[in-house]
């Protein structure tokens, strides 16, 4: 019995190898390197480019290389230094991905896998076993034809049939053992393939990304690009480029999906995916483009793992940036758009209740606050009682527990104000109250009172003029220290002035809270020479009182929420199946929790 024999080092399909004076510029399809410092490295990877199947006229044929392609030659691979020089080389290619390895005696595996993965024999024997099925109401459609083409140039010719019922501009593609499916619909405006999952998921999916992108069922904002639901038929005049382009994406996903392969769609280097969630490929068809978008409303895999929360601000922003997708999302999209950012920053976004405007001291956490309270607004329709969402448990409870403490206080104070030199010094506090009353020239007032025999103080800013509602109340704020809720409920006071005056008209205003400060500084050091004049460092000393706060607030509101998670009972009995349901799962999916029905709290 003989060894197996060692498989054949390869590069990549694709590599395109550029010699330079003194080292080497190679390019493949995922990166590039570039190698320099020695005159000897062009002359190196004449002797390695024919150990790797590359061929020497690869780097002779380069202009300005034949000059010193004699002296070059000279190279003896016996020689122990040349035989250590093309080890180092060769481990760079493979510290940069650009290798492959080629089982030796074997059949060529298709250049597209040695181009994806290391170990292209491997994929190539998995796909060979993977048998695709296709399946259309019209197997001699466009894009049925389409789709069995591609397979076949693939070397997965897969067996055909007809299933009527499916509608006429989707076809749902199944290979693997356990079967993996995509589906891949044409519509009006374009089109979208699934991400590979199990046969029924992948059509549960198709059906509800077809509901979501129909016109009438609109996207979650205002004016985004649809790609709108196709008659049956209309599919056959579509432009063909549209046509090959999800047939191509359709088989690809599905290939790699049977083979074991990294799906296209690269959730981990795309900011705009999540990367435990399924992306789509939606395609546009005037002008012709496609792109990967976050899927965070289909139905949840049995088997799959509840989501973490989310951990800090940039991770709750790419839940924002999923909940908002233009295509697949199912509320607004927070932007600051032409809304001013000084003094405070404002963020506006679609809502049941009409234009909404945030305000934050920063853009990002105005966002945050937009969209948790636009997603509030939109499950307040279909449950009982008052709900809270936050990016995590601990964001949701900091700002249910604040308004839970600010309706027990109601018009009336819980006990006499403090004088105003127990908070106007602190820096912040003076800041937005000086930017309220002499910067936008507003004539308020402001009280601060302690709640009874507890370390938590409500600031209430008032229009003496009773211009901003019920009392004059124009804003009020719930915090740990009276300076934090002063300089809390004036900034609420500005950006809630900003939004009147740059914001829709009738817009909903939301103000920023101390709840979301633990969520901004997470990983966060703010420099040492910083004091609380400076945002972080104010945010960090809010977040450090986040827990005792909470605590206090539970007391005195009796407020224990449970979060609401799919499968469980509803919450106050709202039934998830109504309006409210793809709003909760798509919550759920990107990290948000979910409080409501709280009602028995004293």
């Amino acid at each position: 019995m003989t060894a197996a024999e060692p498989p054949r080092l390869r590069l990549r399909p694709g590599v395109a190898v550029t010699p330079l004076r003194n080292g080497l510029h190679l390019r493949g399809r995922d990166g590039s390197v570039t190698l320099e410092g020695s005159k000897a490295l062009p002359a190196l990877w004449e002797l390695l480019s024919e150990q790797l199947g590359h061929g020497r006229e690869d780097v002779l044929g380069q202009e300005g290389y034949r000059g010193e392609e004699v002296g070059r030659s000279r190279l003896d691979p016996a020689d122990p230094r040349v035989e250590a020089a093309l080890h180092a080389l060769t481990e760079q290619l493979h510290t940069h991905d650009l290798l492959a390895e080629y089982p030796a005696g074997a059949a060529e595996p298709a250049a597209w896998l040695g181009a994806s993965v290391q170990r292209p024999g491997l994929a190539a024997a998995a796909l060979a076993a993977a048998r695709p099925v296709v399946a259309a109401a019209d197997p001699d459609g466009p894009l049925a034809t389409a789709l069995i083409s591609v397979l076949n140039r693939a070397g997965a010719p897969p067996k055909v049939y007809r299933d009527t019922g499916l509608p006429a501009d989707r076809v749902v593609a199944v290979a693997g053992t356990p079967p993996v499916a995509v589906a891949v619909a044409r519509t009006a405006e374009g089109g979208f393939v699934t991400a590979p999952a199990e046969p029924e998921r992948a059509r549960a999916d198709a059906e509800s990304i077809a509901a979501r992108l129909r016109p009438d069922t609109g996207s979650a904002d205002t004016g985004s690009a649809g790609t709108g639901s196709t008659p049956a038929g209309a599919t056959a005049g579509s432009p063909a480029a549209l046509t090959s382009l999800l047939a191509g994406a359709a088989a690809q996903r599905l290939l790699c999906a049977a083979a074991g392969l990294p799906d296209p769609a690269g959730r981990e280097e795309d900011p705009q995916l999540l990367p435990d969630r399924p992306a789509v490929l939606v395609a546009v068809a005037r002008p012709l483009h496609a792109s990967y978008r976050p899927w965070v409303t289909g139905p949840a895999a049995p088997a799959s793992l509840s989501p973490a929360p989310v951990a800090d601000l940039a991770e709750a922003l790419r839940g924002v940036g999923a909940l908002g997708d233009p295509y697949l999302g199912v509320l607004g999209a927070p932007r600051p758009g032409d809304l001013p950012q000084l003094p405070a920053a404002l963020a506006a976004c679609s809502s049941v209740a009409g234009p909404l405007v945030a305000g934050a001291p920063r853009t990002d956490l105005a966002r945050l606050s937009a969209a948790c309270r636009a997603a509030e607004l939109h499950l307040g329709e279909g449950m009982p009682g008052p709900v809270a969402v936050g990016a995590g448990p601990g964001h949701a409870l900091g700002r249910a527990l604040r308004r839970a403490a600010i309706a027990a206080a109601g018009s009336s104070c819980p006990d006499r104000p403090l004088s105003e030199e127990e908070w106007r010094e602190h820096p912040q506090a003076r800041h937005w109250w000086t930017v309220l009353t002499r910067h936008l020239g507003l004539p308020m007032e402001m009280t601060v009172h302690r709640f009874p025999a507890e370390q938590a103080y409500l600031a209430v800013v008032r229009d003496p003029a009773g211009r901003a509602g019920t009392a004059g109340v124009v804003a009020r704020a719930v915090e740990a220290t009276p300076a934090d809720a002063a300089a809390l409920a004036a900034l609420g006071a500005v950006t809630r002035a900003m939004a009147a005056v740059h914001g829709p008209a009738g817009a909903v205003h939301t103000a920023f809270s101390g709840a979301e400060a633990p969520l901004a500084i997470a990983d966060v050091e703010p420099a040492a020479w910083t004091d609380e004049r400076w945002t972080d460092r104010w945010l960090a000393g809010i977040a450090l009182r986040e827990p005792e706060l909470c605590a206090v607030l539970t007391r005195l509101t009796g407020l224990r929420p449970d979060p609401w998670q799919p499968g469980g009972a509803d919450l106050a009995g709202s039934g998830a199946a109504g309006s409210a349901g793809p709003v909760l799962a798509a919550l759920h999916a990107c990290g948000f929790t979910v409080l409501a029905g709280w009602e028995g709290a004293r």
